[in-house]
């Protein structure tokens, strides 16, 4: 079913709506949640309240493309969750990515930063697209989903060394980036 139906029975208010979108995306929505909490009960979790909240938002919401609104969904109350749970703990494959960008990206909050985050986001963004298909797929992997270094290796068909390689140089060209574009990193 294309995503436009599906969101059409969301504004029908049809059941049929979570079940259309569990079916299409909840594969990849579990992976998402499953990559940055390894407890299967607190992903299942996280998929209900993710489907409550697209039941909730839309309407009145009518998201142009449906799949990266329920990612950014699941992701987000993934990390929420993770930040709950993992509060004493760390998780090593989501805490690994961070630490990875903490290098290159500014994390200082203040006034300034907060200010500044539509500015990072508009340099990230147009750092992605000057990017071939599969490094910027690598970086998204790698940096959104948490996706680890041996599964990127796997789907990608490189070796670790080469995928950290990449990656390596991936965030030294997006640092270099941002010093041009005047954020201290």
């Amino acid at each position: 079913m294309e995503d436009r139906e599906i969101i059409d029975l969301f504004w029908q208010r049809s059941e049929a709506a979570l079940e259309e979108t569990q079916q299409k995306y909840g594969a990849f929505c579990s992976r998402v949640a499953g990559n940055i909490l390894k407890d299967p009960e607190d992903v299942r979790e996280c998929l209900n309240d993710a489907y409550l909240a697209l039941w909730r938002r839309i309407p009145p919401e009518r998201p142009r493309v449906l799949g990266a609104y329920i990612h950014r969904v699941v992701r987000n109350l993934s990390l929420k969750r993770y930040r709950y749970n993992e509060a004493a703990k760390r998780s090593p494959q989501v805490e690994e990515s961070w630490e990875e960008l903490a290098g290159t990206l500014c994390t200082a909050e203040t006034v300034e930063s907060a200010y500044s985050a539509k500015e990072l986001s508009a340099v990230l963004n147009a750092f992605l697209r000057t990017l071939e298909e599969e490094p910027r797929r690598l970086f998204i992997r790698r940096y959104w989903y948490f996706d680890s270094i041996a599964q990127l290796a796997q789907d990608f068909g490189m070796s670790e060394s080469k995928v950290k390689s990449m990656l390596f140089r991936l965030r030294n060209r997006l640092r270099d980036i941002l010093r041009k574009e005047g954020y201290d990193v």
